[in-house]
């Protein structure tokens, strides 16, 4: 579902992942809406990761992975015969739970993605690091010490120029698999205030196990958890505001108010 008057930018039906004969995850269908903040939560093991790897198809990296049911991307098969996954990719960008800051400077770190691109001139490579930096709140922390290593940073910091470097490609969606997680409370609140600002552009899917963050950022939630037969599944999707104050499922009650997980 979405809410009415928004355009689905991802869609899954009947999805089903599996890593080789293990069944990760059964039955997902949802549709995400477009330039909004999803939220998926649920306890550990649940398939939270596997589901967001799902929309860039990076669980095309691991061995004897393979999907069954359909993921759209604006309409067009993710899986498709056809969809070429490194064009996929950018653009569907991905930050990671911890800064994965590259041996290099802070400016070659936001420019890596379009020099594999194509870009080479140099004023074109200063105007894309320049932007990418302002949108991820950085520049005005940085310009002054472009040539310095990225991991130079402060955590905080490190996770905003990963996050320049996802934008500098153009990205139409952006995945965060718990980019908070190793951040401190000042850093968090930058990285949240962050995605509110880049929402009003992109569609932003973030999985966290903080419920306030999630109150707090997204548009709509995804509850999850794994069945009976240990398969990853969802229980529950709906606008934030709706699935935290009245859940539909007692399951997801139980979770969000620390029953469990």
């Amino acid at each position: 579902m979405t809410e009415p008057g928004q355009k689905a930018k991802l869609e899954t039906k009947d999805l089903h992942l599996y890593y080789g004969a293990y069944h990760a995850l059964r039955d997902i269908t949802m549709d995400i809406p477009e330039r909004a903040i999803t939220a998926i939560i649920g306890p550990s093991g649940c398939g939270k990761s596997s589901l967001l790897r799902v929309f860039n198809r990076m669980n095309d990296l691991i061995p004897g992975a393979s999907v069954r049911g359909e993921v759209l991307l604006d309409g067009a098969p993710v899986y498709g015969k056809d969809t070429d996954a490194v064009t996929l990719r950018k653009k569907v960008g991905m930050v990671f739970q911890r800064p994965d800051v590259f041996p290099m400077s802070i400016y070659d770190n936001v420019v890596i993605g379009p020099r594999h691109h194509g870009i080479r001139r140099r004023r074109r490579l200063d105007e894309i690091a320049e932007k990418s930096l302002t949108r991820a709140a950085l520049w005005d922390e940085v310009k002054d010490i472009l040539k310095k290593p990225g991991s130079s940073l402060a955590p905080g910091q490190q996770q905003r120029l990963c996050i320049a470097r996802a934008l500098a490609v153009e990205p139409d969606v952006i995945l965060m698999d718990e980019s908070c997680s190793a951040l401190d409370p000042e850093s968090t609140m930058k990285i949240e205030e962050l995605m509110l600002d880049l929402a009003e552009k992109y569609t932003i899917i973030i999985v966290t196990h903080n419920m306030e963050q999630a109150r707090r950022v997204s548009d709509m939630s995804a509850f999850m958890m794994i069945d009976e037969n240990k398969v990853g599944t969802l229980v529950e999707y709906a606008p934030t505001m709706r699935l935290f104050a009245n859940p539909k499922d007692k399951r997801t009650e139980d979770y969000i108010t620390g029953r469990f997980g």
